[in-house]
């Protein structure tokens, strides 16, 4: 037992040592440890930005493909919420954020702050709301309800 405790602190050092961090899953996504309310957040803020980019096809494309790929790892009313998150997107992009400093240094390039506006829906408690809502079990994730045997 005591070599066996050498062998791995002399390991880790090494990788340490190395500059090398390891970490628990590294070709797989983070989103099965998150709890379904963060990744039904998630999702929302993944619609929101391809909403938001449409005309740039590899944005949109990328972010709608993340939503697809967190609506396997959330739990939540698949009949009610579409159209809600939709409007609650919708709602956020139709803001009129103005900065004169930066629309200045712009010169002519379209301003929007779509992206700030999908950072403040995703940070706003009209999705706090929605989550509560619409999101069932909202501290659960994938992998402790197949830990525990449910799905």
């Amino acid at each position: 037992m005591k070599r066996w405790t050498s062998l791995v602190i002399l390991a880790l050092a090494c990788a340490t040592a190395s500059g090398q961090t390891i970490p628990p899953n590294e070709n797989s996504p983070e989103a099965p440890s998150r709890t379904y309310a963060q990744n039904y957040k998630d999702m929302v803020l993944a619609i929101c930005v391809a909403t938001a980019y449409k005309g740039s096809n590899d944005a949109a494309v990328d972010a709608g493909s993340s939503a697809s790929a967190l609506r396997d790892w959330t739990y939540y009313d698949l009949d009610k919420s579409p159209a809600e998150v939709e409007a609650l997107v919708r709602k956020y992009l139709r803001r009129d954020y103005y900065n004169p400093l930066v629309e200045a240094e712009a010169k002519g390039a379209d301003i929007r702050f779509d992206f700030l506006k999908c950072l403040d829906l995703y940070h706003s408690k009209e999705l706090e709301r929605l989550v509560k809502r619409r999101v069932a079990h909202p501290d659960w994730t994938v992998r402790s309800r197949s830990k525990a045997g449910k799905h």
